[in-house]
């Protein structure tokens, strides 16, 4: 195997040489493999080991282990211990979700502390398998189901050619030690029950799966990478992009042959789930929006518009002094001596007629402003559907106010009560960036 992994390195990751790298070590036989196997070709390594605490004195046993191994190696290491529970109640998700995330982002901190070039994992053949298997049973696009990348950013998985029987075939005839995890024999999760019930039926019934799995693999990708170059081709004709959000002109989608098809390849990965609504949506009058967990998916005419939904509270307010508020946006208030030319990020103000602290808030139903050079009051409301403001806009849009009467809807119109006049004595100058 050592031979073959060369190989693959030569040819897949030549890159690597000379690099610094850092290996995911959970002390189990593959890490333990991948370990012995860039040291034998000489590479500059260290270990990384995450304790989860979540099989007491197995998983300190685990630590123990990988220090140890690094020692005999004389490579540095690095051990980390987690509260994983606590993190998984605190954020409200899954044990699993909590690790991954606790492991990746320490990961990622020694990668830019101690310089580190590459972060390696040893993901491997069969674990590319399960992971097919479980993309197909919760329902997913072509991109799902070709598998564990090799490549992703600053992780590396070399191993991914390999199968767990020729991994274990390599520590035995070297004679490695390795930590086996009592979790992993437990069906509690999905991989789990395909590790240990499903798959392995499979294998007996064909021999030559994981062979035909890898075609199948090459196969998938091909198609994948052919739709991707169409792709760039379509975005380019249906998508525009504004600074904070994307607008798909839904006729010219509905021109072009597989509408449906197009308009996932376009919307996946942004959390969306029922696609039904999702393609609904392009003959849905204006207004009509649709959500995920992070984004919002707006029909506004012959438009459908994409932003990412923001983690600001709607009903926070923010204190306002004389100099201006750097958060959640920035503006800035200072003595002009000259009344310059309004736009949209800039306003002159009567000084005199402000009450410090302003406050800065969201817009809310019911809010009444006087335009300025109107004589009415006229509702937010009324405002922006005059202006054509799109929903997902509304939403985002700053209030500026002093003794809760509106002075400016940012970026938008001023109320003329605060405008000056010959009468004015001192001039502000208000200016808003993002």
């Amino acid at each position: 195997m050592l031979t073959s992994f060369k190989k693959n390195i030569e040819t897949n990751f030549s890159f690597l040489k000379g690099k610094k790298l850092l290996i995911a070590c959970s002390g189990g036989l593959d890490s333990v493999v991948l370990t012995h196997l860039l040291k034998s070709l000489n590479f500059e390594i260290a270990l990384a080991h995450c304790n989860f605490s979540l099989r007491g004195k197995e998983s300190d046993g685990d630590e123990m282990f990988v220090i140890g191994l690094a020692n005999n190696l004389e490579i540095s290491v690095f051990a980390e211990t987690f509260d994983t529970k606590k993190f998984a109640k605190e954020h409200k998700v899954s044990t699993q979700m909590a690790a991954r995330t606790l492991r990746y982002n320490w990961f990622e901190e020694i990668l830019n502390d101690f310089k580190y070039d590459y972060l390696l994992t040893a993901h491997h053949l069969d674990d590319d398998l399960e992971t097919f298997f479980i993309n197909l049973s919760r329902g997913t696009g072509l991109n799902g189901l070709t598998g564990i990348p090799k490549e992703n950013n600053k992780i590396i998985r070399p191993l991914l050619n390999f199968s767990r029987a020729e991994i274990l075939q390599y520590a035995e005839k070297n004679n490695l030690k390795w930590r086996e995890d009592s979790s992993n024999q437990k069906a509690d999760y999905l991989r789990n029950k395909l590790r240990l019930q499903v798959l392995p039926q499979f294998k007996e019934t064909n021999e030559s799966l994981l062979n035909n799995f890898q075609k199948t693999q090459r196969n998938l990708q091909s198609s994948q990478n052919l739709i991707e170059d169409y792709m760039a081709l379509v975005y380019n004709l249906v998508v525009s992009e504004a600074s904070d959000s994307y607008k798909i002109n839904v006729q010219k989608i509905k021109e072009l042959p597989h509408t449906e098809a197009l308009l996932y390849e376009l919307l996946n990965g942004f959390g969306f789930t029922e696609w039904e609504d999702v393609s609904n949506l392009m003959d849905a009058q204006t207004g009509k929006q649709i959500f995920s967990k992070t984004h919002q998916l707006l029909k506004n005419r012959d438009e459908l518009v994409l932003t990412e939904i923001s983690d600001v509270n709607t009903s926070e307010e923010f204190l306002v002094s004389k100099d201006g508020i750097t958060s959640p946006i920035n503006l800035k208030i200072e003595p002009s001596k000259y009344i310059g030319e309004t736009e949209k990020n800039l306003i002159y103000v009567d000084s005199e007629k402000l009450n410090f602290p302003l406050k800065l808030r969201k817009w809310s139903s019911g809010d009444t402003f006087q335009p300025f050079g109107m004589k009415g009051k006229k509702k937010l409301s009324k405002f922006f559907k005059d202006e054509k403001i799109p929903l997902n806009e509304k939403d985002k849009i700053w209030l500026l106010l002093s003794d809760e009467k509106i002075v400016w809807i940012i970026g938008h119109r001023m109320d003329d009560s605060f405008k000056v006049n010959e009468n004015t004595e001192k001039i502000l100058k208000i200016t808003y960036s993002n």
